[in-house]
């Protein structure tokens, strides 16, 4: 496909998905994770609870929501018996419309670390079919009455953390982070499941395929990985550009991208993010990154806001703040009520974040150059399992947990 053919076809799929009512993926519309829309400063099982249904089956993915179905993923069982289920609901009503079951190809890890599950990639959606992602058993697409139209298999590999990267859309491409798998981006044709390319040697990296406009706005595809950052040209997968990261080990979090300004953190060791100039070829370590962090986090992924970069340390519970013009920390503030451990990535809805701990403690914060909290919201006690991020479509904020699919909104 012609580079410019993509970058229409691009535009075209994100103007069809309805920008300000659907979340087709991870981190929504445009890869940032934020929506127009505000949400309530506060909700609990029962105040501002628009309906909960219960989940048969657990999982970390995000839900996604398209033309007013909601599409999730989950998985029941280890193993030896393990049965993977892709699940359709009425966005508006709660209501579940279809539930299919995948068969997985075993053995799979007899264990996965932090039970995360077998379910941890979100899908992707357009306006007509669904691509779910499950490790070696492969990539899958449906209808979105849920007939199964295609299977490809990515490759066999496994890891003790699972398979957690989520799937992307970039016009009639299918973008697969197959790191786990096959140690490989892939791309499908979105009709056929047929590959169309394959960039070899990919390490260590965890988040969904991240696209960038690259020299002269040609759409290139960045995945952050072991000790750096490598964009791949989106119509062959050839190498466009790499820049060290100063991170002596992975980063998982997804990149985020500003005014031709990329920015990545990570928390394992080394600097905790960077800022990279969009733009460039080869080796730009030295010619393109502008700044790098002192202090990062290790999984949730960041958001921005009024010239800032927002994130919460996945450990400790504090709310960073970074200027993006200077890479100075403008605030680092403990968030109150603790939300514990913060494995979701935050949510932007209006001008509020929305940082969501993993036991099922929420609290909101005032994208700002102070840490205003604005408000908090708890469920399940705070004893839930709550690893997979918000989602925000028609004004309405979507959570899942191990146990139930939550829809929030004012009432």
């Amino acid at each position: 496909m012609k580079i410019t053919a993509l970058i229409v076809a691009c535009a075209v799929t994100l103007a069809a998905t309805g920008r300000g009512q659907d979340w087709p993926q991870f981190r929504g519309p445009d890869g940032s994770g934020s929506a127009a829309a505000a949400v309530p400063s506060t909700w609990s099982d029962t105040e501002n609870m628009i309906w909960k249904a219960p989940l048969e089956g657990m999982g970390a993915s995000t839900p996604v929501i398209v033309g007013g179905k909601l599409f999730l993923t989950a998985s029941v069982g280890g193993a030896g018996d393990l049965v993977r289920r892709v699940l359709c609901f009425d966005a508006a009503t709660g209501q579940k419309l279809w539930d299919q079951t995948v068969e997985s190809q075993l053995p799979e890890s007899d264990s996965i670390r932090e039970d995360h599950g077998y379910a941890s990639s979100t899908p992707v959606a357009d306006a007509t079919h669904l691509y779910v992602f499950f490790g070696k058993s492969g990539v899958f697409c449906f209808d979105h009455s849920g007939r199964h139209v295609w299977h490809a298999e990515v490759g066999s590999q496994l890891n003790r953390w699972g398979s957690a990267a989520s799937l992307t859309l970039l016009g009639q491409q299918l973008l697969v982070n197959a790191c786990v798998e096959s140690e490989s981006l892939i791309a499908l044709d979105k009709a056929s499941g047929k590959e169309l390319w394959r960039a070899p040697k990919l390490k260590e990296c965890w988040h969904a395929p991240f696209p960038v406009a690259g020299a002269g706005g040609a759409p290139q595809i960045v995945m952050a990985q072991a000790e750096q950052l490598v964009a791949y040209d989106a119509a062959t997968g050839d190498e466009a550009w790499r820049c060290k990261s100063g991170i002596s080990w992975y980063m998982c979090p997804q990149p985020i991208v500003s005014e031709g300004v990329l920015y990545a953190v990570g928390g394992r060791s080394g600097t905790g993010g960077l800022a990279v100039k969009l733009g460039g070829t080869g080796d730009i370590t030295e010619s393109h990154r502008l700044w790098t962090l002192a202090k990062g986090t290790n999984v949730p992924s960041p958001v921005l806001h009024g010239g800032r970069l927002y994130f919460a340390h996945e450990n400790n519970g504090t709310a960073h703040c970074v200027d993006l013009n200077s890479g100075q920390f403008v605030y680092e503030e403990p968030l109150s009520p603790h939300p514990g451990q913060v494995y979701a990535s935050p949510v932007l809805a209006g001008d509020t974040i929305v940082y969501l701990g993993r036991g099922g403690q929420a609290v909101l914060v005032k994208a700002g150059p102070k840490c205003e909290i604005v408000g908090s919201a708890r469920l399940e006690d705070g004893r839930g399992v709550f690893n997979a991020s918000p989602a925000i479509a028609s004004g309405r904020l979507y959570i899942r947990s191990n146990r139930n699919l939550y829809c929030i909104g004012a009432k």
